[in-house]
């Protein structure tokens, strides 16, 4: 199961990555067309609808690497191990109450833009743009469970080895 997760977190890390790179040629394309002196309206939304796949894609990733959300003061002045676990639990269920709204708000909006047309591309549907939402929401939600089924087993093995 670890592994099917870390393949995720892998792929979503690839499609951020390529949203970030089609972003970045996207300005560099409208830079060019601005200084040639070309109106390349499409340019802004390929910029923004690719900016916000990166950023979804990229914060849900990071969520199975634990460096999207913490209390670094805090956990860093517990001294026990467990302790940590504990306040990793806490600080995981939290976020997970999140993004399971994130997951449910995302797929009503990615429901109610699903006809929407683009501005400048009228023939893209702004609801394939938008549910990078509900994956994130999804993704993160995964990860989440992940990381907390692990700190309770850690915990309990560590209550066993104890008695």
């Amino acid at each position: 199961m670890r592994k099917i997760i870390a393949g995720m977190q892998k792929i979503q890390i690839l499609i951020g990555g390529l949203f970030l790179l089609l972003f970045f040629i996207t300005v560099a394309i409208q830079m060019f067309t601005r200084y040639v002196g070309i109106i390349a309206t499409w340019t802004e939304d390929v910029e923004m609808y690719s900016f916000i796949w990166a950023v979804f894609m990229g914060a849900s990733a990071m969520v199975y690497e634990k460096k999207h959300f913490a209390f670094t003061a805090l956990n860093d002045s517990l001294k026990k191990v467990q302790s940590t676990k504990k306040l990793s639990i806490v600080v995981s269920v939290v976020m997970m109450i999140f993004c399971i709204l994130m997951a449910y708000y995302g797929t009503q909006l990615t429901k109610q833009f699903w006809n929407y047309t683009w501005v400048n591309i009228p023939k893209f549907k702004r609801g394939v743009t938008w549910i990078c939402v509900p994956i994130a929401g999804i993704t993160s939600t995964i990860y989440l469970l992940d990381s907390i089924v692990s700190n309770c087993i850690s915990l309990a093995n560590s209550k066993d080895g104890a008695k």
